[in-house]
């Protein structure tokens, strides 16, 4: 806890999540899920914050039900580890993306197969990351295993690529992106699945389609992952909890720069 030190001199904004916490300016005070667990002086630091930065998933709403703006936006929160939400997004707003449906009921087998063939790729929709729960569906056994886990069936065509580009948005603008190749034989692309940071030229219509899918969505604090795929760039997904061994590769100190973002108002 930080108990009752005193707030930093540049307290018009206050931190809830710890992306902040090193960042000597900015008053990081911790999540508590009982606001009255926070100190009276914590409580009215909040209460009376221009923003609230890194409300988490917990305040980011109740926040903006009182009309008091955070960084990242409500909007981020909301469609974060959510493929359905984010794929229907994508869809109402015409954002490119891989043929995509979701499955509910009884009969998802037969309807999956009346629309996809094999093979396709099937996903948790909710709550998963880094790769995980993204599964390659090579035939009916794949599939009936898939569909074991009793979720909406989130399935995907399936693009045969061995690389995809992250572009991570802060505020409105592109703080890094890079390609991420996978591992020989393997289609997952992320890093913590053994996918590698490569940083050739990335095209400038994939930052520009990253740029304008956080605008559409709302986002700003989000990597934007995209693929090529016959000659068109589609967007996969956003990650709100993207990983930052990128900027480590790129020699950028993460904290460092987002902190600075934050006190010249970049964000």
């Amino acid at each position: 806890m930080t108990g009752s030190r005193p707030a930093p001199p540049h307290s018009g904004q206050v931190a809830i999540g710890a992306r902040l916490r090193t960042c000597p300016q900015i008053d990081t005070v911790g999540f508590r899920p009982n606001f009255f667990d926070y100190t009276v002086d914590q409580q009215q630091r909040l209460l009376s914050a221009a923003r609230i930065l890194y409300p988490t998933a917990f305040y980011a709403g109740l926040f903006n039900a009182m009309g008091k703006p955070t960084f990242p936006s409500f909007h981020t929160y909301t469609f974060a580890m959510d493929k359905i939400r984010q794929t229907a997004m994508f869809q109402m707003t015409g954002i490119p993306h891989p043929m995509t449906r979701i499955f509910y009921g009884p009969r998802q087998k037969q309807d999956i197969l009346s629309v996809f063939s094999f093979p396709f790729v099937a996903k948790i929709p909710r709550g998963s990351a880094r790769g995980n729960g993204v599964f390659l569906i090579r035939n009916p056994a794949d599939l009936s295993a898939y569909l074991a886990r009793k979720d909406p069936a989130y399935i995907q065509e399936y693009l045969p690529l061995d690389r995809d580009i992250r572009v991570i948005v802060i505020g409105k603008n592109v703080a890094l992106a890079y390609w991420r190749i996978a591992p020989a034989g393997r289609f997952k692309t992320n890093i913590s699945q053994g996918g590698r940071i490569c940083f050739d030229p990335v095209p400038a219509k994939a930052l520009e389609l990253a740029l304008s899918t956080a605008e559409k969505c709302g986002w700003d604090d989000v990597g934007i992952d995209i693929v090529e795929s016959r000659g068109r760039l589609l967007v996969l997904e956003g990650n709100m909890k993207y990983g930052t061994k990128g900027f480590q590769k790129a020699g950028i100190n993460y904290r460092q720069m987002l902190c600075d973002k934050i006190l010249s108002r970049e964000v």
